[in-house]
C-alpha cells in the first residue's frame, strides 16, 4: 500500500490492440481494483478484463414485466370493476383490445428501470474522481487509451506496479492525487 494521498497510478496506452493486451495482462497479474477508460468502445475489452455480464439487463425485464401487469391491471379495473359498460355484447375483459396500453407501459417502464439500473450499478452521478486531476484527462474523451490502477488494490506497490505498467506498454505513467 502506499500513502493515503495516493488513488494510484494510470498509463496511456498507444492503440487498442496494446490496451487490450495489457488489459490481459493486468487481469492475469491479479489486480483487482483496476480500470480502463477509453473514449470509445473497444470490442473485447470486457473479456480482456475478465468483466461479467451486466445486471442492468435484469432491471429491464423486472420494469418492463411490471409495466405489462400495471397496464393489464388499468385496464381491468377501469372496464370490469369501476366501469363496467357492455357495448356490442362485448366482454367485460379480455386481453386484447388493452393491447395498446399494455405495450406502452410494457415499454415505458422498461425503458426507465433500464436507465434506474444504469445510474444504481455505476454509482452514479458522481461529480467527482481522482482520476479527473490525471493531466490530459481530457483526452481519455477524445484519443487517449489509459489503464489505471488504484492504491487501493492489494497487489499495489508504487515502484512494482509502475515497472509493470512500462512493462505491458504503458507510457506517460502518473502517479494520481485521492
Amino acid at each position: 500500500m502506499s500513502d493515503t494521498n495516493t488513488y494510484g497510478l494510470a498509463a496511456d496506452f498507444e492503440n487498442p490492440l496494446v490496451l487490450i493486451k495489457a488489459a490481459e495482462k493486468c487481469r492475469d497479474q491479479g489486480f483487482k481494483s483496476w480500470d480502463v477508460l477509453t473514449p470509445f468502445p473497444v470490442h473485447g475489452l470486457d473479456d480482456a478484463m475478465g468483466l461479467k455480464r451486466s445486471k442492468v439487463p435484469y432491471f429491464t425485464f423486472i420494469g418492463g414485466s411490471i409495466g405489462f401487469c400495471i397496464g393489464l391491471f388499468i385496464v381491468w379495473y377501469m372496464n370490469a370493476y369501476d366501469y363496467p359498460l357492455i357495448v356490442g355484447g362485448k366482454p367485460l375483459f379480455s386481453p386484447v383490445f388493452p393491447f395498446p396500453v399494455m405495450y406502452e407501459l410494457t415499454i415505458l417502464l422498461a425503458a426507465l428501470s433500464t436507465i434506474a439500473g444504469m445510474f444504481i450499478l455505476n454509482g452514479l452521478p458522481r461529480h467527482y474522481h481522482p482520476v479527473m486531476k490525471a493531466k490530459n484527462f481530457g483526452g481519455t474523451t477524445d484519443d487517449t487509451l489509459r489503464i489505471t490502477i488504484e492504491a487501493a488494490d492489494p497487489l499495489y506497490d508504487s515502484e512494482k506496479t509502475r515497472a509493470f505498467l512500462q512493462e505491458i506498454g504503458g507510457t506517460n505513467i502518473q502517479e494520481l492525487e485521492d
